[in-house]
Formats: C-alpha cells, structure tokens, sequence
C-alpha cells in the first residue's frame, strides 16, 4: 500500500512538472531570452569591432533560442513557400535569417542600457502576443512579440515595433520582386544583399 501511495505522489509530481513545462506562458519563455540578450549587447568586455564576430556568434545563438526562423521564413514568403522544394525552403531560411542578423543586429549593436518591461500577453490557442516597452531616455517604446506555440515552446515568428510589422515589411518588399523576377530573382537579390554586407565590412 505504501509502494503504491509512494509512486502516485512521484507520477503526481512528474504529471504536475509536464502540465508546468506545457503551460509555460510566452511571456516566461521570452523573458530568459531577452534577458540574457541584453547582457551579451552590454558586455564590456565584447564590445568594438574586433570582438564582432565573438559578439554576432552569442547574440544570433541567444536569438535562435527563442525566434523560429522558418516560420518567420514561411510567412516572408507567403504562397510561394508551398510551390518550393524543402531544399530551397532551407536555403531560403538560411539567406533570411542572414539578412535579419545583418540588418537589425548591427543596430541592436548599439544598445546603451535601454531597459525592456513586460506589459502583459494575449494568448489564443496557439498564438500569443507579448506586450513590451524599451525604456529609451524619456521615451518608452511598444515593442510587441508575435509567438507561436510549438514542440520546443513558445516561439518568436514577427516582431511589430510602433505598429510596424518586421514580416509584413518584408512581405510587402519581396511581393514586388517575385511578381517581376520570381522565386529564383528573390533568391539573387538575397544573395547579393548579404554579400553587400560582408563588403561593407572590410
């Protein structure tokens, strides 16, 4: 009788443990995330251009955490991701997620201290929207993290910053170059844009 009280009380815990892990909410996902971010951007001892590549390998690591770049790939793309094979759904995540590091981390590069609270979280089956403002100078700025629920947790897939959305910026840009160039002409463009990156470097 014992042995079996003893062994509902450890399933009890283990089921209590899994419901946790399954209900963590997208705020308590994002927060470790952002947080350790944060720490990487205003670490000292990573800062300046010889410390760049170091810097980039921690912040696109720390990213990839919590931010699923194939949806975000999916969604960029929009029917035209259904007429492509998987080898190019992988290499379009790959050239995206490229783009994404050297448009926006060069300018997360430039952190000062901003701090960022959490306002509050919407959550709809799967979606959810996490509410959050960055403390810059007197200014506090809506930053909204648009997540989708997933085997590995809640994921970022779109940020919207100031009513701006990051996909749908995006979406609207290549719109015009796959109705003139296709899918083969995007895929060019993406090429040479990152190449340009890595020119503008040396």
């Amino acid at each position: 009788m014992k042995k079996i009280l003893l062994l509902s009380i450890v399933l009890c815990g283990l089921s209590v443990g899994m419901v946790w892990a399954a209900e963590t909410s997208p705020t308590v996902a994002l927060k470790p995330v952002l947080g350790d971010l944060m720490a990487v951007l205003g670490d000292q001892k990573l800062k300046g251009d010889e410390h760049k590549v170091e810097r980039r390998e921690k912040i696109m690591s720390l990213i990839k955490r919590g931010f699923d770049f194939r949806e975000m790939s999916q969604r960029v793309l929009g029917p035209t991701w259904r007429q492509i094979d998987d080898k190019e759904k992988d290499n379009f995540t790959t050239l995206m997620t490229k783009l994404l590091e050297n448009v926006y981390i060069g300018k997360l590069e430039g952190y000062s201290g901003q701090t960022i609270e959490f306002v509050g979280e919407i959550v709809k089956e799967d979606r959810a929207q996490v509410t959050t403002l960055i403390q810059n100078g007197n200014a506090k700025i809506p930053v909204y993290y648009i997540m989708k629920k997933t085997d590995s947790g809640w994921m970022v897939y779109d940020i919207n910053i100031e009513g701006v959305s990051l996909v749908r910026n995006y979406q609207e840009q290549f719109k015009s170059i796959l109705r003139t160039q296709k899918y083969e002409g995007l895929v060019k463009v993406l090429q040479e844009k990152n190449r340009s990156f890595l020119v503008g470097a040396r």
